[in-house]
């Protein structure tokens, strides 16, 4: 589903938007983990394989997925609707404040799953939902399939390198990696 964005020759802060899509890679494989634990804790239950999976989905969603979600709506959006003017502005503010609104609804469907994965990683046994797991990785699935059709590129076309470097800096700060 993710595609490398033209002109950005690497996945690092360097690079935010290309950053930004393989980040959607990475939760998708974590949405893929997900999917498959539900039939091994019917199988298994909370054997060590499902603990070190739950505990694994759970440390990227705590950390990764909430940076991903902080860089695109504390420094993409605001960029790129600084570099709009009139009614473009108008569609893109749109767009932001949807897949912003999306992001407050993945964290929603995240507490519901989240709940059941800590007392698995926990090696209790624990009902992980079907139905939320797949609300939360199907609501991932379309979120980041807008992201990489309309966001990314768009952001690829009208944010300068300033605006760019700006945002890589914000997100080497988020994660406290030294540089700039």
């Amino acid at each position: 589903m993710t595609k490398p964005i033209p002109g950005f020759p690497a996945a690092s802060s360097e690079a935010p938007l290309e950053m930004l899509s393989a980040c959607h890679a990475r939760i998708e494989r974590q949405c893929a983990t997900l999917r498959r634990l539900v039939p091994h804790l019917a199988a298994c239950g909370a054997d060590e394989e499902a603990r070190a999976a739950a505990a694994s989905v759970m440390r990227y969603f705590d950390s990764s997925a909430k940076h991903h979600h902080d860089d695109e709506e504390h420094d993409l959006f605001p960029a790129l609707i600084e570099s709009m003017a009139g009614s473009d502005a108008v569609c893109l503010r749109d767009l932001t404040e949807a897949l912003a609104a999306d992001h407050r609804a993945l964290a929603a469907d995240w507490r519901r799953v989240r709940a059941a994965l800590a007392q698995i990683a926990a090696g209790a046994s624990a009902h992980l939902s079907p139905d939320d797991v797949e609300a939360l990785v199907s609501r991932y699935e379309r979120h980041i399939e807008r992201e990489e059709r309309e966001l990314l590129p768009m952001a690829a076309r009208l944010l300068g390198d300033d605006d760019l470097a700006r945002i890589g800096a914000a997100m080497r700060s988020r994660r406290g990696i030294g540089g700039e």
